[in-house]
């Protein structure tokens, strides 16, 4: 069955807000579409809208899509399933087509429904929508009909103005239209900033909030991103905005729409969580409401004001549904829908029309899989069929060989295959005195966005890696930096991987080949890193010693939480990562001898 057309279902409910307040540059200046009033329902309908005390209303929702729009490649495509018997599952999951099936079923029978996503929609994006400033992403949101999304870090990736092109439509203002006679629309969704405000005015950069409303039910939804934003986007994609305290900024506009007479309220946190246990249907609730997840949401959830009945998470990539208590010690509905489009929660809402408020003690949720045995949305396989098209030219062109998956994003491990081969190709690239001089290569984790799987989709025959799937890996272009670090500050970096701001998520770097050290797992905080086990070409590393490092310039500026590497002198900026790692790659590898996964033995794991 075809979908319902977005427009008719956008005119079957209403969401309004406050008026948008102007931005950077005046780029937020543009009123954002606030949606049209109701409409009565048609005859047909009218039975499924009971007039009693109380309404069930769906909140279907996902997070960190990442302009995912074709199935994630290599174990990036997986969610990992717990079965009966206590073993686990892999299934593999995602992709826009599916996505938009599984939304579209989930909606049939519930006439209050509403799609809310938890940031990061954008950025850090594949090829197909990342070459093309994630406008296919927009596109395909808007016909998934999302109704509201915060905004994460990386829809700062590109810088405020693109944000609100983002939000507002309009040409490329370098690159122009793409597709002759057609002018990229923009979300007809809002984007909530609620906790991001411009430095000069002091006002929010895009709608705090926004509210719901069907047939006399009102939800009100304030959207915030992750107070360390800056931390870990690049200094110009953040420029001239300041970023605020999330539990601050949820309380006072829930108390703002309490006001308005909006007595039920979900907050949609570009922030999140880490489960216990991996399994899309861990119960994390098992050992009493909120036992099972830990990480920066706890925090913020048990001091959000209780008046919020539901909070919709992300930013880490994991899965849950729990209950944690609120500052009333009542447990309240926390949930994340892993990254990629792989799953999708479904919350159940209990609005009392008596009250106006949600009845706290029925509200269910659960995640569940995208998987890719079901039907595709035809429309989204006409959308991306369309840019995959313009994309082709460069998307399908060869640059290097592998002979079998080398996992990155989709990694279990602290270092990765493909996190040695990207530091290996970048310490190449810059060693040489006239690039640099490095001597070692850092990579900060969170900067590999994917696996290089030896059996990708397309076109190109297994083991071939095109610049369409070195893209997906490394797809910021950031620039490649070499810098003087004392002994003392590359001792520190290692570290800052495991205390400070990356106490609780250790963020590990990876490092190039024949830099060794050991990670103590039993051991806390800084102590974590042994010392006098860490090498660079077999000898002990000297405090009072120089070295050239090559990092990434967001590294560098000491993103990801390594403020010491910002200490660095004399820099030497170099080609892209993503040009390095496709030299490497095209120098390493041809179809008769194709590169082998590395080892990823130069981290010692103590357990």
């Amino acid at each position: 069955m075809p979908a319902t057309p977005h427009r008719r279902r956008k005119l079957r409910r209403s969401v309004t807000g406050v008026a948008v307040l102007a931005a950077t540059a005046g780029v937020f200046a543009a009123a954002l579409p606030a949606g049209a009033s109701p409409t009565a329902p048609e005859a047909g309908d009218r039975a499924e809208f009971g007039h009693g005390r109380t309404v069930d209303v769906q909140l279907l929702s996902f997070n960190d899509l990442h302009g995912n729009l074709q199935p994630p490649q290599g174990s990036s495509g997986n969610v990992t399933e717990l079965q009966p018997d206590g073993t686990t599952k892999a299934i593999p999951a995602g992709g826009v087509e599916y996505l938009a099936t599984a939304l579209r079923k989930a909606r049939k029978g519930h006439p209050y429904s509403i799609t809310a996503a938890g940031g990061d929609m954008i950025g850090g994006s594949p090829l197909l929508s990342g070459l093309f400033h994630d406008e296919p992403t927009i596109e395909a949101l808007n016909k998934l009909d999302l109704d509201v999304t915060a905004v994460g870090n990386h829809e700062f990736d590109e810088g405020a103005v693109e944000l609100g092109r983002m939000q507002n439509g309009g040409c490329h203002p370098k690159e122009g239209c793409y597709e002759e006679g057609k002018t990229f629309p923009g979300a007809d969704f809002p984007y909530l900033a609620a906790n991001v405000t411009d430095e000069k005015t002091g006002k929010p950069i895009l709608k705090p909030y926004v509210v719901w409303e069907r047939k006399g039910v009102k939800i009100g939804f304030i959207g915030v991103t992750l107070e360390g934003t800056p931390d870990i986007v690049t200094a110009d994609g953040v420029k001239g905005l300041k970023f605020h305290d999330e539990v601050e900024t949820i309380n006072k506009y829930t108390k703002e729409l309490n006001r308005k007479g909006v007595k039920s309220v979900v907050a949609l946190i570009h922030e999140g969580g880490m489960p216990t246990a991996p399994s899309y249907n861990y119960d994390c609730d098992s050992a009493g409401p909120g036992a099972g997840i830990s990480g920066p949401i706890v925090d913020i959830a048990k001091n959000v004001s209780p008046q919020v009945d539901a909070l919709v998470t992300g930013h880490t990539h994991q899965a849950y549904a729990c209950s944690i208590p609120d500052p009333a010690g009542q447990p309240r509905t926390v949930t994340s829908a892993a990254s990629f489009g792989r799953l999708y929660t479904d919350t159940t809402l209990t609005y009392d029309r008596d009250t106006d408020d949600i009845v706290r003690t029925s509200v269910t949720s659960a995640n569940h899989v995208v998987h890719r045995e079901q039907r595709k949305a035809r429309d989204m396989t006409k959308l991306i069929k369309r840019w995959d098209k313009l994309a082709a030219p460069i998307a399908n062109r060869p640059v290097g060989y592998i002979s079998a998956d080398i996992p990155g994003r989709g990694a279990t491990s602290y270092e990765t295959p493909l996190g040695d081969l990207i530091t290996d190709a970048q310490l190449e690239a810059l060693a040489p005195a006239d690039k640099g001089g490095a001597r070692l290569a850092l990579m900060n984790p969170g900067g590999i966005r994917s696996d290089l799987a030896f059996k990708a989709s397309g076109a190109e025959g297994d083991g071939v890696v095109t610049y369409g799937e070195s893209f997906t890996v490394q797809p910021f272009t950031n620039m490649m930096t070499v810098i003087d670090l004392t002994g003392e500050q590359l001792l520190t970096a290692l570290r800052q991987q495991v205390s400070g701001a990356n106490a609780a998520q250790p963020k590990i770097l990876q490092v190039s080949r024949g830099f060794t050290y050991t990670l103590d797992l039993t051991k806390t905080g800084a102590d974590r890193i042994v010392t006098d086990s860490v090498r660079l070409d077999g000898e002990p590393i000297d405090p009072a010693k120089t070295y050239r490092v090559a990092m990434n310039e967001f590294l560098s500026g000491g993103g990801d939480g390594f403020p010491v590497l910002k200490e660095g002198k004399n820099k030497l900026v170099g080609a892209s990562d993503l040009d390095v790692l496709n030299a490497y790659l095209g120098a390493h590898s041809s179809a008769q001898s194709p590169l082998a996964p590395p080892k990823a033995d130069r981290i010692t794991i103590v357990k």
